[in-house]
């Protein structure tokens, strides 16, 4: 497999999202509220083709849905259920263990991790999955993004950004960046730069609507 199409979540992911926990009912599960989000990535590079990625999520209580598309391989769809589980009031933190599969050019098994922590106005999020190819066991591979992020006003926020990924066939197994969200109400657009120092950078545009 020579080409895995990685965005950020799942801010989560999600991951244009602003990545902070949710509230608890008490007992380390999130309140049974309806939430998701639906999100467009466009990936500008400068030595590969470009190309796009969706990743819509539902939530329900501790029930999370998610769908993606070009996520982890070009022309395929994987489908993931989790759990989610936050605590926290000053500190928030949430956990969300996922399951997937994934189907169309690529068939595999993901399981994987979605965490946030946040304090203030400083917050940081982790997504990591193994993504098992089931043509090809040579492909499988392991992926991981980070955000630390921080929101000095209300609509604004900044941080920096790092994947373990084969998305860029650059030589480089670690790519670092940084990124700007501008958030309307429940409208997220966000920029994330990845490798400036190189002649391998590149540029993620998404947009996000929540609901």
């Amino acid at each position: 497999m020579k080409w895995q199409a990685r965005p950020r979540d799942v801010a989560l992911a999600c991951l244009l999202i602003p990545a902070t926990a949710s509230a608890s009912d008490g007992e380390g599960e999130p309140a049974r509220e309806v939430s998701g989000a639906v999100t467009g990535f466009y990936y500008a590079m400068r030595d590969q083709p470009d190309f796009g990625v969706g990743v819509a999520s539902f939530n329900r209580g501790a029930l999370h849905l998610e769908a993606r598309y070009n996520y982890e391989a070009r022309n395929a769809t994987s489908l993931f259920i989790g759990r989610r589980f936050a605590v926290g009031e000053e500190v928030t933190f949430e956990v969300t263990p996922i399951a997937g599969l994934l189907f169309g050019s690529t068939r595999g098994l993901v399981p994987g991790l979605e965490a946030s922590i946040a304090y203030r106005a400083f917050d940081a999020y982790v997504e990591a999955e193994y993504v098992h190819n089931l043509d090809d066991g040579s492909a499988s591979y392991y992926y991981a993004w980070t955000e630390i992020g921080w929101k000095p006003v209300q609509w604004l926020r900044v941080g920096l950004a790092a994947q373990r990924t084969r998305i860029v066939e650059n030589g480089r197994d670690l790519q670092r960046g940084a990124f700007v969200q501008m958030i309307w109400e429940k409208v997220t657009l966000a920029v994330y730069g990845f490798n400036p120092e190189s002649a391998s950078r590149y540029l993620i545009v998404s947009v996000g609507v929540q609901f």
